[in-house]
């Protein structure tokens, strides 16, 4: 087979992501790197679908990477995420293993595959105070000499000028982080289904999540071991609604009802990410969900050894 140093498994949210990258690695001898949000916290496992059942294939344990990293409650960004990877992935290939990377969350796969180390901003007071001196002209005429303005938002009012003008300092003057991400020679596999069958498909997970899964309870027991009602709020979807719930300011119908939405909602702006992503000139092999898993990792393997 023709070395890729990373298989990237993406699609939106129920289209079986983690079982076709648990069975590709067993195949392959690899390792999985989750790329979820939210899939980084402990006691989070319902919500976020983490499937630790699917990383025991033919009785082997699959090694994986970035899930149950944070305590619940704590806040994780894309910054860190970078980091971490960058440290997972040295870790797997260090092994000579294939590395996997396997989620949703088109932020996150971007950061990586973009090929450039994002850099967290650290406050610079002096700067900031000596921009608030300046009009937006001013303002524009400096984020000019650093680059073109492609991204006209960046104009429209003095707030984001001014932390463009930081970011744009910060780059310039920190050249040698920016560079020292590795090459990485990456293969792009998306699960396919049509619109009406993810419909589906999401509406059947989410009824078995609040009936046979107790995704309640485990929203309950994180209440119950400190972690604020606002802060799971935050975390969205699931934690958002069932804190509502049990905070009596939904019904159960309501419940479903309105979490059904939201996911079906979130479903539709993941694939709008990644037709950007494929109009932004990433090639995503797009397989037939509907296969069975095995034709699944075939296929994959055929488009692995096709390069």
């Amino acid at each position: 087979m023709n070395k890729t140093d990373l298989i990237v498994i993406l699609g939106v949210t129920a289209t079986g992501k983690t079982k076709l990258a648990t069975h590709l690695a067993e195949k392959l001898n690899g390792e999985i790197i989750s790329a979820d949000s939210r899939q980084v916290y402990k006691g989070m496992d319902i919500g976020t679908g983490k499937d630790l059942n699917d990383f025991v294939v033919n009785n082997k344990q699959i090694p994986y990477h970035l899930i149950d990293i944070k305590n619940s409650g704590e806040e994780y960004n894309v910054f860190e995420f970078q980091k971490d990877f960058l440290d997972a992935y040295k870790i797997i290939t260090d092994k000579k293993k294939q590395a996997i990377l396997c989620g949703g969350t088109g932020l996150y796969l971007e950061a990586v595959l973009k090929g450039y180390r994002m850099l967290e901003i650290p406050e610079d007071k002096s700067l900031k105070k000596q921009l608030e001196l300046k009009n937006n002209q001013e303002l524009i005429q400096i984020l000019q000499q650093f680059k073109p303005l492609h991204n006209t938002t960046d104009t429209e009012d003095k707030e984001r000028l001014i932390k463009a003008v930081e970011i744009a300092t910060y780059q310039e003057n920190n050249k040698d982080l920016m560079a020292d991400f590795p090459v990485i020679n990456y293969q792009l596999i998306g699960i396919h289904f049509e619109r009406e069958e993810i419909r589906q498909r999401i509406t059947a997970r989410l009824a078995h999540r609040l009936e046979n899964e107790n995704m309640i309870g485990e929203v309950e027991m994180l209440l119950k071991n400190g972690v604020s009602a606002e802060k799971l709020k935050f975390y969205g979807l699931e934690y958002k609604l069932v804190t509502a719930y049990l905070l009596n300011e939904i019904t159960k119908n309501e419940l479903f009802t309105k979490l059904n939405i939201a996911i079906h909602q979130f479903s539709k702006r993941q694939a709008t990410w990644y037709r950007k992503m494929e109009k932004n000139g990433f090639n995503i092999n797009w397989i037939d969900g509907n296969l069975s898993l095995e034709e699944k990792v075939n296929e994959v393997i055929r488009l692995l050894t096709s390069r």
